[in-house]
């Protein structure tokens, strides 16, 4: 796998195919194998980079502070070190956070946006509490016992009766996840901004995408998104909870594929 040095911390990465970039953004506690079901899809008519963020997958550890704007610069690192001046950014979750302030700070290097169950808003102050109490917990005790009641907030209900065995396969890759890591970003996550009264500023194409049994980030953040950016669509993906591109792959790469095309072919405004 190949990896940079950014500002001193190790970025692994990796690329398929070729045509128009698209970069992946996971979510917190996971890492590009998130996108595995995506990637061979994608990379039929596109050049894929597949990022590891900071903290995560194999990735350098964080020692420092960290904030979602640091995660921006790591991925504008790696599109630098490959010459890739402009890419279509496609985040999870933490990631489509990280690509909308991409959106904001660095316009030119954005060709388009798909931001799937995620949000542009600031950590309500209830759940700062409860992850606040959470990471004690953690850093005391590590993953393993809060990882039902994680993986029950990432699934939809579908998803853990019918595929229990991708549930078990995501709470060992969360087990895997350096605490100290971790607990960086989750303090970045509870201290992130909110961008809602900035997304008129986005003027790309973004394509919106929400699980319908999202409990993390319910429908109703991503709709507030859609609404607020200038040229967007949403699609809610049935039978899907917060990990959409895990849950309903099938759903998710055809969503994405037809908005891939409608940049290549854009629609006719009147």
């Amino acid at each position: 796998m190949p990896v940079i040095d950014h500002q001193g911390v190790a970025i692994a990465y990796e690329e398929a195919g070729a045509g128009l970039p698209i970069v992946l953004v996971h979510s917190f506690l996971g890492s590009g194998e998130i996108w595995r079901a995506q990637v061979p899809v994608l990379a039929k008519q596109h050049r894929v980079i597949n990022v590891d963020l900071r903290g995560h997958g194999r990735s350098g550890h964080l020692t420092e502070p960290f904030t979602l704007y640091d995660a921006v610069d790591d991925v504008i690192a790696v599109l630098d070190a490959l010459g890739i001046e402009r890419a279509v950014w496609c985040g999870l979750s933490m990631g489509g956070m990280v690509a909308l302030r991409a959106a904001i700070r660095h316009p030119q290097r954005i060709a388009g946006l798909i931001l799937m169950d995620t949000d542009a808003g600031a950590e309500i102050a209830w759940h700062r509490v409860k992850y606040r109490a959470m990471g004690i917990a953690v850093s005391v005790f590590g993953f393993r016992p809060l990882l039902p009641y994680v993986t029950r907030l990432m699934f939809g209900a579908t998803t853990r009766r019918d595929n229990p065995a991708l549930v078990t396969e995501t709470r060992a890759m969360i087990a895997r996840s350096d605490v100290p890591s971790a607990l960086k970003c989750l303090a970045a996550l509870m201290r992130r901004d909110s961008v809602v009264e900035r997304l008129h500023e986005i003027g790309v194409p973004a394509l919106v995408v929400v699980g319908e049994e999202d409990r993390m980030l319910p429908p109703s953040l991503s709709r507030r998104i859609q609404e607020g950016l200038p040229d967007a669509r949403l699609t809610t993906i049935p039978d899907s909870g917060h990990m959409t591109p895990l849950e309903q792959p099938e759903r998710v790469n055809a969503a994405v594929l037809a908005f891939l095309r409608s940049l290549a072919y854009p629609r006719h405004r009147e």
